[in-house]
C-alpha cells in the first residue's frame, strides 16, 4: 500500500486494475479531504470514495469513460408493470436484484419516485418494500422504449440512438432517445454552479459530464449519520461536481434511496459501497447502470 500526498482526485495512473487499492493520506486543513480510496474493477470504470472531516462527509464517485466502445448505460425500471395502462409504471426492487438481471456491473439509484400506499420513512420505520407498485416522477425511457412521461420538464441523463450521451430538460422522451433517467434540479451549468436557496444536508445522488461529454461521472455521498456523514447542500454538491470536471450535473433521487453498488469481478456478487440510511440498500422504481463488455473474467452480456 503506497502513501502519497494528494489534493486533487487521484489519476489514471494511480488507478489500479481490479480491485487493488491505493489509500491517499492527506495531511487535509479543516474542512478539506482526509483520505480517498480508489479501484478500477472494469475496463471504462473507475470508482473511489472520499472522506472529508469539520463537518464529517463521506461520499463515493464513479467516473465512466465514454470513448470506451464496450461500456454501456443503461436505465432498468424495477420489476413488471402491474396495471397496464394504470399510473403505476414498475414495482419497486433493490437496485442489486436489478442490476444482477441487467448484468450492470455498478449501479446506482434512479429517478425520485412514488410507491402506492408508501409515507417516507427511513429505517426501521422504511415501507420501500420490494413488489409494492411505483412510478418513478419524472421521464424513462430504456433500450428505446419510454415508459414514463411528466408534466414539467426536468433535468435528464439522455443516451442517444448513436450513443452520444448528453444532459437536457425533458419532460418525455425524445425520439431518439434510447435511455433516459430524470431528477428534479440542475445543479452545474455551462461549467458553472446553479444556485439554491436551501442548504439542507441529505444523502444525495448525482450525475454530471464534462465539457466533451466524454466521461460520466456520479456521485453518491452518505448523510444523516452523525460524526460520519452530514450529507451534502445542493451547494456542497454542486461544488463537487465541478472540482470533479463536470460542466453539466443534475441531482438524481437521494435520501434513503442513495446507494452505489459494484460487482465483484471475482464472485460476480453486488457490494454496496455506500451506507444506506434504511440500513440496507432501498427497493427503488428505477436505476441506472454501467456495463463494460470486456471486464477481465466476466463474459461479454
Amino acid at each position: 500500500m503506497s502513501r502519497v500526498r494528494n489534493e486533487a482526485r487521484p489519476g489514471p495512473s494511480a488507478r489500479l486494475p481490479l480491485f487493488a487499492t491505493i489509500l491517499w493520506a492527506l495531511v487535509a486543513p479543516s474542512g478539506g479531504r482526509a483520505d480517498s480510496l480508489t479501484n478500477q474493477p472494469f475496463p471504462g470504470i473507475t470508482w473511489w470514495t472520499e472522506v472529508r472531516t469539520n463537518p464529517p462527509m463521506r461520499w463515493f464517485v464513479a467516473e465512466a469513460d465514454l470513448s470506451n466502445p464496450h461500456l454501456r448505460i443503461r436505465v432498468a425500471p424495477g420489476g413488471a408493470d402491474p396495471d397496464g395502462p394504470g399510473p403505476w409504471q414498475t414495482t419497486l426492487m433493490r437496485p442489486t436484484q436489478i442490476a444482477a438481471r441487467e448484468g450492470f456491473d455498478l449501479v446506482v439509484n434512479g429517478d425520485f419516485f412514488d410507491g402506492r400506499g408508501i409515507k417516507d420513512a427511513e429505517g426501521t420505520n422504511a415501507s420501500y418494500r420490494a413488489e409494492i407498485w411505483g412510478a418513478v416522477c419524472g421521464p424513462a425511457a430504456t433500450d428505446g422504449r419510454a415508459w414514463s412521461t411528466c408534466t414539467n420538464e426536468r433535468p435528464c441523463l439522455v443516451v442517444h440512438a448513436d450513443r452520444r450521451v448528453s444532459i437536457e430538460m425533458r419532460d418525455r422522451p425524445a425520439t431518439d432517445d434510447w435511455e433516459l433517467v430524470a431528477g428534479n434540479t440542475m445543479l452545474v451549468s455551462n461549467g458553472s454552479l446553479v444556485a439554491h436557496t436551501s442548504k439542507t444536508r441529505h444523502p444525495r445522488t448525482a450525475a454530471g459530464l464534462d465539457a466533451q461529454a466524454r466521461t460520466l461521472v456520479i456521485l453518491v455521498a452518505d448523510g444523516r449519520k452523525p460524526g460520519v456523514a452530514v450529507g451534502m447542500s445542493y451547494e456542497e454538491l454542486a461544488q463537487e461536481m465541478v472540482r470533479l470536471g463536470c460542466w453539466q450535473a443534475f441531482n438524481l433521487d437521494g435520501g434513503g434511496s442513495s446507494v452505489m453498488a459494484v460487482r465483484d469481478p471475482a464472485n460476480h456478487k453486488f457490494r454496496v459501497l455506500n451506507d444506506p440510511t434504511d440500513g440496507h440498500e432501498r427497493a427503488v422504481a428505477n436505476v441506472l447502470g454501467l456495463t463494460s463488455t470486456t471486464a477481465v473474467g466476466v463474459e461479454p452480456h
